[in-house]
C-alpha cells in the first residue's frame, strides 16, 4: 500500500471513522426496484395526464355526445329504456355518467372526465405490461408512444365509452400478462393471488364490454395467447373467467339481441377510404374524417406500418431459432386478431369496421414498436433516435386537434340564436340534432329561441331522440308552421349516398323533407358549419301561401 493510499483511509479530523461497508454504500447505493419502476410507468401516465387534459372544454359536444348526455339525464324507467333502446351498448358508461352528473352537473368537464382519467390508466397499463414482458426502457417506450397518440387523445375528450373500453381491456391484458408472463414462471403465485388475478380478468372484460360491445373482440386473440403457453397455462381457470364473463354479461345479451343490428345502420361495407381510416387510426398517424390529414400523416402512417411488419417478421424468425416468442405472440395478436375478426365480420355479416371499433387495438401497436425497439441490432442511441422521430411524428398529429371542433355545435346554436326574431320556428333533421342544440341553448344567456315544429318539445325538457328521421307530411307543415313568420333548417348526419340501405332511406327522407319545406317556406343558401359531420342551417325566408 502506498503512502497515498494510507493518507486517503484515514478520517477526516474531527469525523469518525467510516467503517468500508458503510463507505461503498454511501457511494453506490442500490435503487429500490419499486421506484425504478414507477419511474418507468408514472412520466408517462403524467404526460398523458397532460395531453387529456389541456383544451378538454375547448371542442364543442359532438352529435354522439349530446347522445350520451340525454340518455344519462334520464331517471328510472326512461333511463332503462333508452339504455334497452340502445341495445344495451355502453349501457355502464351510462350508469356512471348518470350518477357523476347527479352529483356534479353536466358539463363538458364532468361529461368527458371519465374519459380522460381512462386514458391515463392505459398508459400506466401499458408501461406495466411492458415492465413485465420486457424491461423498463420498453416500459418507457410503450407508455410515451401510447400517451402520445391521436386516437387515444380525442377519445380521452369525448363523451362515449371507448375509452373506459381500452383501460379496461388493458387491465385485462395486464392481469393475463401477471398469470402467464415469464416472471410468473420464474416466481409463482400463491393460489390466492392466483384466484385473485383471474377475477381481475373476468371483471376487467366485463366491464371493457358495459362500456362498448367491440371489447369482445380481443377474447379471440387473448384465446391465442393461452394456447400457445398451454403447456405451462392453466386452461381451466382460463375457461371459467370466461364463464363468468359470460354470466355477467347476460343482460347484454338480451338487450342486444332484443335491439339486433339497427344501431349499426349507418357502418358501411368495407371500402379502401375506409381501410386507410383504420389504418391511419391504429398508427396514431390521423383520424379521418374528424380532422383533417397534416402534412406527416402519410409519412408516419408509412413507417408505422413498415416497422411493425419488420418486428413481426422478426418474431417469426426468432420463434424459428427457438428464441422465446410468447411475448411477442401475445402483443401481435392484440393488434392482428380483432382488427382481422372485425374484417371479415363487415365483410360476410354486419359491418362493424370502423376506426373506433378497432380503437383497442392502438395499445398493441404502442407495445409492438417499444419491444422492436429492444432489437440488437439497434444501438442505444439509434433506438432514442427513432422514439424520438416517432413521438414527434405523432404529437404532429395531436397538437392541431386541440380546439378544432369537427361537428360545432355550441357555434350553431349561438348563429341561430344570435340571428333569430320574434317568429321564427326552427325544425331538426334528424330530431338527434335538436339534443346537442338544446344542451347550448340551456347555457346561453338567450332567453327565447325560435319555436320548434320538429319536434315538438319544452326547449328547457331534456327529451330523448335517437335515431328518429321523421318526415312530416305537407297538411302537418301547413298546421305546426302557422304563424312561422320564418323557418329555420338545422340537419346534420342526414344519411349517405353510397352507405348501407336504411342510410340511403334516411337521406331521400331528408331530401323530401327539405323539398316540403322550400315549397312551403321558400328557398335559401345552405351555411355549413364543420367538416366530418358537417351541420347545415337553412333560414327559410317565410310562408309562400300565408
Amino acid at each position: 500500500m502506498t503512502a497515498i493510499d494510507s493518507l486517503q483511509e484515514l478520517p477526516a479530523p474531527g469525523r469518525p471513522p467510516v467503517p468500508p461497508a458503510a463507505a461503498s454504500a454511501r457511494i453506490r447505493r442500490p435503487t429500490d426496484p419499486r421506484t425504478l419502476n414507477r419511474l418507468a410507468i408514472g412520466p408517462p401516465m403524467a404526460l398523458a395526464a397532460v395531453l387529456c387534459l389541456l383544451g378538454i372544454n375547448d371542442r364543442s359536444i359532438g352529435f354522439d355526445e349530446a347522445a350520451t348526455l340525454t340518455i344519462a339525464h334520464q331517471h328510472g324507467s326512461a333511463l332503462g329504456a333508452a339504455i334497452a333502446h340502445d341495445g344495451g351498448n355502453m349501457s355502464g358508461y351510462y350508469l356512471l355518467l348518470h350518477v357523476l352528473m347527479s352529483l356534479f352537473g353536466d358539463g363538458e368537464l364532468v361529461l368527458r372526465m371519465p374519459s380522460a382519467l381512462a386514458a391515463v390508466a392505459t398508459v400506466g397499463f401499458v408501461g406495466a405490461i411492458a415492465l413485465r414482458l420486457f424491461d423498463r426502457a420498453s416500459a418507457v417506450g410503450a407508455g410515451l408512444l401510447c400517451a402520445v397518440s391521436l386516437p387515444l387523445v380525442f377519445w380521452a375528450q369525448n363523451a362515449r365509452g371507448y375509452a373506459l373500453m381500452v383501460a379496461f381491456v388493458c387491465g385485462a391484458y395486464l392481469a393475463l400478462v401477471s398469470l402467464l408472463g415469464p416472471a410468473a414462471y420464474e416466481r409463482p403465485h400463491t393460489r390466492a393471488h392466483t384466484l385473485v388475478l383471474w377475477a381481475a380478468y373476468a371483471l376487467a372484460m366485463t366491464l371493457a364490454t358495459y362500456a362498448s360491445f367491440v371489447a369482445v373482440l380481443v377474447v379471440p386473440a387473448q384465446l391465442v395467447a393461452l394456447c400457445a403457453r398451454s403447456r405451462r397455462a392453466r386452461v381451466r381457470p382460463f375457461l371459467l373467467a370466461l364463464g363468468a364473463y359470460a354470466l355477467l354479461c347476460i343482460p347484454l345479451i338480451v338487450l342486444a339481441s332484443q335491439r339486433g343490428s339497427g344501431q349499426l345502420f349507418w357502418v358501411p361495407r368495407p371500402t379502401r377510404e375506409i381501410e386507410q381510416q383504420v389504418l391511419q387510426m391504429l398508427t396514431s398517424a390521423g383520424l379521418q374524417p374528424s380532422f383533417h390529414a397534416t402534412p406527416t400523416t402519410i409519412l408516419l402512417m408509412a413507417l408505422t406500418t413498415i416497422a411493425l411488419l419488420v418486428i413481426a417478421v422478426g418474431g417469426v424468425r426468432a420463434h424459428r431459432r427457438g428464441e422465446p416468442s410468447w411475448a411477442p405472440a401475445l402483443i401481435l395478436t392484440w393488434l392482428v386478431v380483432p382488427v382481422t375478426l372485425a374484417l371479415v365480420y363487415s365483410l360476410f355479416a354486419q359491418p362493424i369496421f370502423v376506426p373506433r371499433n378497432l380503437l383497442m387495438s392502438v395499445p398493441a401497436v404502442a407495445l409492438v414498436l417499444a419491444a422492436g425497439l429492444r432489437s440488437p441490432r439497434l444501438t442505444r442511441r439509434t433506438a432514442l433516435i427513432l422514439l424520438g422521430v416517432t413521438l414527434l411524428l405523432r404529437g404532429a398529429q395531436v397538437v392541431p386537434s386541440y380546439g378544432a371542433s369537427p361537428e360545432p355545435w355550441q357555434q350553431a346554436a349561438a348563429l341561430v340564436l344570435k340571428e333569430a326574431q320574434p317568429g321564427d320556428c326552427i325544425a331538426f333533421y334528424p330530431l338527434d340534432s335538436r339534443m346537442a342544440f338544446q344542451y347550448y341553448f340551456a347555457r346561453s344567456r338567450v332567453g327565447h329561441a325560435p319555436s320548434e315544429i320538429l319536434p315538438i318539445a319544452p326547449w328547457y325538457s331534456t327529451q330523448i331522440f335517437v335515431e328518429r328521421y321523421y318526415v312530416l307530411l305537407p297538411s302537418q307543415i301547413a298546421y305546426r308552421g302557422r304563424g312561422c313568420r320564418r323557418l329555420w333548417f338545422v340537419t346534420s348526419h342526414e344519411g349517405q349516398r353510397d352507405g348501407p340501405s336504411v342510410s340511403l332511406d334516411h337521406l331521400n327522407r331528408f331530401k323530401t323533407l327539405a323539398a316540403r319545406f322550400e315549397l312551403a317556406f321558400g328557398s335559401a343558401p345552405v351555411r355549413q358549419l364543420g367538416y366530418a359531420a358537417a351541420i347545415h342551417i337553412q333560414l327559410l325566408p317565410g310562408p309562400l301561401h300565408p
